[in-house]
């Protein structure tokens, strides 16, 4: 077999040569065009046993450029006899630097299909070296740095595989680790799917991707730090490094309430501003206790022309949730009134009015009784609206209802401030401003 091995070589050395002074069949053109036959009729037959030998004589005697079928049809003999003599290691060896060989000749000799070739030969490298890692991710980084976001799907997650592997005895470090998997995210991303079985392979392999990356436990988020920290402190400004990192922390597990994530993820938003980054930067800052950021991201994401009306009403109750919650209740009540009058949603018109109650529930105005007393009458108009918008929160609503009608003025307290029921009042106090009508107990 080696004595075969050596031949191949000779051939993949000369062909390109020979084929010029020779001819296409070569010198021995009659004999290379027999064995042709002669294979390929078994090879037709599916009597593999009988096309084998004769295979061999037409690759011996054929050069690589006289037919490209020769070198895909011994690709497929090659795996059977492989897969024949499974259990004898040495020779089954042999056989598999054979069949890589025969894909770099067909590499070698015919560029407008090497792409495939290469592909065909991660996939056999995939089958046939799994258990020499080395091997794998050297020769997988060969034909990924070749082939590029046209390489094969799952020679990514192979690739990435060894390369986790080797980490894990010391042959490469952790941050190999992560480039390996960025750049085959990257890729992966930026390929263009021949057709839908092909594009639902990819997604398919984008998620296999992250979820080894994630569960090999090489990206924990403290060596994430160290790694990427004094990089990006060096220049935080670098938005390709910014966000890489993003990337890189958003697939580590609990990774992104951290200061590097949203340090990196504001250096990527000022280098391209888009709604989702805004929203993003604004979840993060919330998380931190960061008001006035989280607040000014969420209203760049509300002013940014990638949303449409339907979207900024709903971003503009999160944000009046939000900034009640923050104890900015002037803001949220804005807000609230904004989202009630971009949306066409009756229910979301109905959650804003229950909020819009719920502030002015809490507005404290000083001066005499009714002053005290107004921002009630305020909050049941809104409690009102809400039931009327939506049935399912009437029950809610009434249960308010019924708690600030408690703290109504009598009808006797309304007179003595010239008020009566049914009058309008304007409610005026701490920048809130709203028109209504008294209301006294009954």
């Amino acid at each position: 077999m080696k004595k075969l091995i050596l031949a191949f070589l000779a051939i993949a050395t000369l062909g390109s040569v020979s084929v010029f002074a020779q001819g296409k069949y070569g010198a021995d053109s009659a004999e290379c065009i027999k064995y042709l036959s002669y294979y390929k009729e078994y090879y037709k037959q599916k009597n593999y046993e009988s096309a084998t030998p004769n295979w061999r004589e037409a690759f011996r005697l054929c050069p690589p450029t006289a037919n490209q079928t020769m070198l895909v049809d011994g690709t497929s003999l090659m795996r059977k006899l492989i897969s024949k003599n499974s259990k004898n290691p040495v020779y089954k060896e042999q056989l598999i630097d054979s069949l890589m060989m025969i894909h770099d000749i067909r590499i070698a000799n015919y560029p407008k299909y090497a792409v495939t070739a290469r592909n065909n030969k991660g996939l056999d490298m995939a089958n046939y070296i799994k258990d020499d890692n080395k091997r794998l991710y050297e020769g997988l980084n060969e034909i990924i740095d070749s082939n590029w976001d046209e390489t094969k799907a799952s020679l990514y997650l192979f690739n990435l595989n060894a390369a986790i592997e080797l980490c894990k005895i010391g042959m490469i470090d952790e941050e190999e680790v992560i480039n390996v998997y960025e750049r085959n995210s990257e890729l992966l991303d930026s390929a263009t799917p021949k057709n839908d079985t092909e594009k639902e392979s990819n997604e398919k392999v984008r998620a296999d991707l992250e979820n080894l990356f994630v569960a090999s436990k090489l990206a924990d988020c403290d060596k994430i730090i160290s790694l990427f920290g004094p990089k990006f402190e060096q220049n935080p400004s670098d938005a390709e490094f910014a966000t890489k990192v993003v990337k890189i922390m958003s697939s580590a597990e609990d990774c992104m309430d951290n200061t590097l994530f949203v340090n990196a993820a504001t250096t990527m938003y000022n280098a391209n501003p888009n709604a989702a980054s805004a929203k993003m930067l604004y979840q993060l800052n919330a998380a931190q206790g960061k008001v006035d950021l989280a607040i000014k991201y969420l209203e760049e994401s509300i002013a940014s022309e990638e949303t449409d009306q339907e979207a900024d009403s709903d971003l503009y109750y999160e944000l009046a949730v939000y900034c009640f919650k923050s104890g900015r209740p002037l803001l949220a009540e804005a807000s609230a009134k904004k989202s009630v009058q971009l949306t066409e949603v009756s229910e979301l018109k109905a959650k804003n009015y229950m909020l819009l109650a719920t502030i002015w529930g809490s507005v404290r105005c000083e001066g005499n009784e009714i002053a005290v007393r107004a921002p009630y009458w305020v909050a049941v108009d809104y409690l009102e609206r809400a039931r009327r918008a939506d049935a399912s929160l009437a029950e809610e609503a009434g249960k308010m209802i019924a708690q600030f009608r408690q703290y109504y003025p009598t009808a006797a307290d309304a007179f003595m401030y010239d008020v009566k029921d049914g009058d309008s009042y304007t409610v005026s106090c701490g920048g809130f401003r709203e028109t209504t009508t008294v209301k006294t107990q009954k």
